[in-house]
């Protein structure tokens, strides 16, 4: 197997067995990204020098017999909408092209300090707004798997380099399925923990009560790996949950037996790809077979949580883009007359389409005359999902359904019909909303040769059944041992 096709938990046996160094596999992702990512686009920023020079530095530790973490030494790449110190955070907007952070997010401390390295920033959609990569300022990010189509979004960029094995692993961002959606099209594993489960300070804020750090790996071993040096309580974010957590390498166990698991009726209509539907019964049957029960179900207000989840985000949005105003950091307009055409042409220019689109939704739903209509319903709506779900979980360990309704479609083909694009985040929005955690777990291929996505959902801070359901299934397929030949 070479380098860039093994993941985490292997390289990591490599190291502290000497059969790798750090160097040699750091060495070995630049040398790919170099090779393969101008066809893919997955990454804004790749700092190769500061890269190779932490890899020497931690291999002289190593070899000094300090102690490894099991991501140490190991390369990782970020989403750039994740603040790191002195390298640029643009959240791939022409807003914020010149921005860099002069502090790191709490994620990348955690990172720092368990030694692994990181080698770049990664493409994404403008300030997260899109479910395809292709509303980045700088360029459109495409799937390794057929590289006329698009990877997802908003984390395009992280499930992309995954994929094409530009990278072990990555961080991404999920605000409302912008994790998995694009682990879903690009065949990899992708986790959006629960709210609060993971720092968001240094995370720039699309829409706070939502947005929510996570890792894109190979399989679910090394998610839960990930899990375990990201996660837990962080005093400078004050949504922060200040609770015990587990080691989530436990949770891989291979045994199921026993467990209940509701499959909802509402994520199995007309509207998804008959391929999605099958590969979604069979795995289904995979999971009977191991000894889980698996039963049909009804999460009723499903069709609420794509209006809901819009009008809450926009909002939101609207409040957090706010700050970019020409004055304080990020791109100014070169010419105005006064301080209120400063502001004018500074966000006219700065902002991309989409985003100026989801701003001017937010702030109508916040205008007054409408707040009572608009955004305060969809929080009341909000209140009926969660409820929903909570229900769901007095009777069921997890939930189960595609990850989106359909595989990756072809570049282009939704830019134009924002509404379409909205639809497909269907399967995922409503997971957000309720503050859950969900992980996308492959578990097949359309009849194009496209991956399909396996979404499990659980209860709030249970992401040991999801890791414990996903890491069973994994065991017994072979979906994640496929990857896109792209040499």
């Amino acid at each position: 197997m070479e380098i860039c096709s093994m993941p985490v938990h292997i390289l990591s046996d490599k190291i502290k067995n000497r059969e790798l160094s750090s160097v040699e596999i750091t060495r070995a992702v630049i040398d790919r990204i170099k090779k393969i990512d101008p066809k893919i686009q997955s990454y804004i920023t790749v700092v190769e020098d500061e890269a190779l020079k932490k890899s020497r530095e931690i291999q002289n530790d190593i070899d000094a017999g300090k102690f490894l973490s099991p991501i140490g030494g190991i390369p990782v790449a970020v989403k750039d909408n994740i603040c790191t110190r002195g390298i640029p955070t643009t959240c791939a907007s022409k807003m914020l092209s010149n921005f860099i952070p002069p502090y790191d997010a709490t994620v990348i401390k955690k990172l720092k300090e368990q030694k692994a390295i990181i080698a770049g920033k990664l493409n994404m959609d403008e300030f997260a707004m899109g479910g395809s990569t292709e509303n980045s300022f700088f360029k459109k990010t495409k799937n390794p798997w057929n590289t006329s189509c698009v990877p997802g979004g908003s984390s395009g960029g992280a499930a992309a380099s995954v994929a094409a094995g530009l990278i072990p692993f990555a961080l991404g961002s999920d605000t409302g399925g912008s994790i998995r959606q694009p682990a879903s099209f690009c065949g990899v594993v992708g986790l959006k923990p629960t709210y609060g489960a993971v720092s968001r300070y240094g995370l720039v804020a699309f829409a706070s009560s939502l947005d929510q750090i996570g890792p894109l790996t190979k399989n679910v071993t090394d998610c839960a790996v990930v899990m375990n040096a990201i996660a837990g309580y962080d005093k400078m974010d004050s949504t922060s949950a200040n609770i015990e957590y587990p080691d989530y390498t436990g949770f891989l166990t291979n045994n199921i037996k026993g467990m209940k698991i509701g499959v909802p009726k509402e994520y199995m209509t007309k509207g998804i790809n008959e391929d999605v539907r099958k590969a979604l019964e069979n795995a289904a049957g995979v999971l009977e077979s191991l000894g889980a029960e698996c039963e049909e179900m009804s999460l009723q207000y499903t069709e609420y949580s794509i209006p809901a989840y819009y009008l809450i985000s926009s909002a939101e949005a609207s409040s957090n883009l706010a700050r970019y105003d020409g004055v304080k950091y990020g791109y100014r307009a070169s010419r105005y007359t006064d301080l209120i055409d400063l502001y004018r042409k500074t966000r006219s220019e700065g902002f991309g389409e989409e985003v100026k689109r989801r701003i001017m939704l937010g702030t109508y739903a916040l205008s007054s005359g409408y707040y009572d209509a608009y955004y305060k319903k969809a929080l009341q709506v909000r209140t009926i999902i969660m409820d929903d779900f909570n229900r769901a979980f007095d009777n069921y360990d997890a939930v189960i359904g595609p990850t989106a309704p359909t595989t990756a479609y072809k570049i282009g083909e939704k830019i134009d019909n924002p509404i379409e694009m909205y639809l497909g985040d269907i399967f995922t929005a409503s997971v957000n909303i309720a503050g859950l955690p969900a992980v996308s777990v492959p578990c097949g291929f359309d009849g194009e040769n496209m991956p399909i996505g396996m979404q499990i959902i659980a209860k709030p801070f249970d992401e040991g059944t999801l890791i414990k359901i996903g890491y069973a299934f994994e065991q017994n397929t072979d979906f994640a041992n496929k990857y896109p030949e792209l040499d």
